[in-house]
């Protein structure tokens, strides 16, 4: 079986003052526990607490972060497209463009070549594949959410 194409490596730098990953109405940025976890530490609040005020639940019941009700962009992304909580970012927005959706056709690739500058930026890095795959694995993860908190209290159907 041969390895995918991205194992090679691939070119990219983010670029400062972009946001154009996070300026995207009806994004959907879905959370893993450890992202509930460190973001609402890092607001000094507890993760119940942080989930009702920042996050709601999908049709399915996972958690995903809120959005601004006057353009439905996250509602982290400031005036100057900077994210307020960058350090602690959830893992999907860590691990752009990194997403198996967008690693997974030529043509899915190609749109998003054409979204993102740092994909084509003169100051773009050789990203290792293997830290491409690090990422994909963490937006996986992410993208299978949580439905209930604290996580160990699910119901039993």
């Amino acid at each position: 079986m041969r390895p995918p194409w991205w194992m090679e490596g691939v070119a990219f730098s983010c670029q400062a003052n972009c946001g154009k990953c996070c300026d995207e109405p009806g994004g959907i940025v879905y959370l893993s526990i450890t992202d509930a976890e460190r973001i609402s530490k890092h607001h000094g609040m507890e993760v119940e607490e942080w989930l009702e005020r920042d996050c709601r639940q999908t049709l399915d019941g996972r958690y995903v972060l809120k959005s601004r009700e006057v353009d439905d962009v996250c509602i982290y992304l400031d005036q100057n497209k900077q994210c307020t909580i960058y350090t602690v970012r959830p893992q999907q927005c860590a691990a752009f463009p990194w997403w198996s959706e967008n690693l997974a056709t030529d043509r899915a690739w190609r749109e998003v070549k054409e979204t993102c500058p740092g994909l084509t930026a003169d100051d773009a890095l050789i990203i290792d594949g293997e830290a491409i795959r690090i990422h994909v694995f963490a937006d996986r993860e992410s993208t299978k959410g949580f439905r209930s908190w604290p996580p160990w209290n699910r119901k039993v159907r």
